[in-house]
């Protein structure tokens, strides 16, 4: 069997790759690989383990990673279990695993040491973080989260893992004002897959990371061959290297470069200067339903 190998998504190394590869691909050595859950409000995944190298995607408090190496220097090589990307984070950002039962819906919110919002916060997390939760608590009319590690969250900040709201563009739209930031995939600072992702994930629907994934693996591919058809809301447009989401025929919303934030933009307006100066021509419209 061959194997088409992309390393983001693939845990195959010459000298060393998952289990799940024996028998499909040569390696020195194969490991099974342990679960983790990220026990940091966000942390940095790399292609190589050196902090100089720049990001190719984030991890959010409570996702699982799956760990098939670590190095005495204090880095750690395996694959997030949300969407399969694989890399190097720090080693002491990861603790035992934990079953999530709920996500953070809110844009942000904090996690407290009991349920006390006048308490210093341990930490801030972001929207699709996950949590374990084992109880509730109510201080002056507000309902707080017990989690499994003992901290708490503010309850109408979490839905459970199962939730799916009916438009996801919703969320996009909450997002309006992020700063951009490549490899970015919290709502402290996003890239143009990472707001289609995260934003998707409000709608029950789990996608790949990056663009060229979301277009090969997303919804149906529209007819372009006589131009643009009638758009509609929550429309994926990809160019190469790129993709954003229509909030309405005739309005694009995407994390660019070019406002360095996610923002509207006029679909007419975008396609002339995206054209032009960034990625070249539209490459296709994807629609999910």
């Amino acid at each position: 069997m061959t194997v088409q190998l992309d390393r983001r998504l693939h845990p195959v190394r010459p000298d060393l790759a998952s289990t799940d590869y024996r028998g499909q691909v040569q390696s020195e050595r194969f490991v099974e690989g342990t679960n983790y859950s990220v026990k940091a409000d966000k942390v940095e995944l790399r292609a190589r383990p050196d902090f100089a190298c720049g990001i190719d995607t984030e991890l959010n408090f409570g996702e699982t990673f799956r760990v098939f190496e670590t190095t005495k220097e204090g880095w750690t090589w395996g694959q997030l279990q949300t969407d399969g990307y694989v890399g190097w984070l720090p080693t002491n950002v990861l603790g035992p695993v934990e079953q999530a039962t709920h996500r953070v819906i809110a844009l942000r919110t904090y996690r407290y040491p009991e349920a006390e919002m006048k308490r210093a916060a341990l930490g801030q997390v972001s929207m699709g973080a996950l949590v374990s939760v084992v109880g509730n608590e109510t201080t002056r009319g507000l309902e707080f989260a017990k989690l499994a590690d003992g901290s708490f969250m503010v309850k109408k900040h979490l839905v459970e893992q199962t939730d799916k709201a009916a438009d996801w563009v919703k969320a996009a739209e909450a997002m309006v004002g992020t700063p951009y930031l490549w490899g970015g995939r919290s709502t402290l600072g996003l890239d143009c897959s990472g707001l289609i992702q995260l934003a998707l994930q409000t709608g029950g629907i789990n996608a790949p990371r990056d663009a060229d994934m979301q277009e090969a693996m997303l919804g149906e591919q529209l007819d372009l061959s006589s131009g643009l058809p009638t758009l509609r809301r929550g429309d994926l447009m990809f160019w190469k290297g790129h993709v954003g989401v229509m909030s309405d025929s005739e309005t694009l919303l995407h994390a660019n470069g070019y406002t360095m934030t996610v923002a509207y933009e006029g679909l007419q307006a975008a396609l002339k200067r995206i054209g032009e100066n960034e990625f070249g021509q539209l490459t296709s419209v994807k629609r999910l339903s």
